[in-house]
């Protein structure tokens, strides 16, 4: 099963220490590698770009860098970009703001037939009032 991966879950399964994880964050750290060992885990350039930004030192991005390469990115075209400023005038439209990348996001899994696995609760929002299915984590540690 594809399932395009979020930043915030390659942030916490990549940037993180697993001693200053909760329990909660291991499991879904736990589900990451567990996408990743079956092949299923997706991303896209933008999600690439923000799991990259800030890191501090050249080693780091370079090891972080290098990691990722693991991964090709799902194509996103300029199809996938009106499809995003759609989604956002649909959100804004019903009360809610939506940021650029997250609608872009958004709409790439949309077309590629793939659920979000997130921890951004804005994704929830979304969910709401746009065509996009979230991922669950189905396994826990144990």
């Amino acid at each position: 099963m594809n399932v395009l991966v979020d930043t915030s879950v390659w942030s916490l399964a990549l940037r993180r220490r697993p001693s200053d994880l909760s329990p909660a964050e291991r499991r879904i750290v736990f589900e990451w590698r567990e996408l990743v060992r079956e092949g299923g885990a997706q991303l896209i350039g933008a999600i690439r770009q923000e799991v990259l930004s800030g890191i501090r030192t050249q080693a780091d991005f370079e090891r972080l860098r290098d990691h990722l390469a693991d991964f090709e990115d799902l194509p996103v075209d300029s199809g996938d970009h009106v499809e995003a400023a759609r989604f956002y005038n649909i959100c804004q439209a019903r009360g809610l703001g939506g940021a650029h990348v997250d609608l872009l996001i958004c709409a790439a899994a949309h077309r590629h037939g793939c659920p979000v696995f997130t921890t951004d609760e804005d994704f929830r929002r979304y969910a709401k009032h746009l065509p996009l299915r979230l991922h669950s984590p189905r396994i826990t540690p144990g």
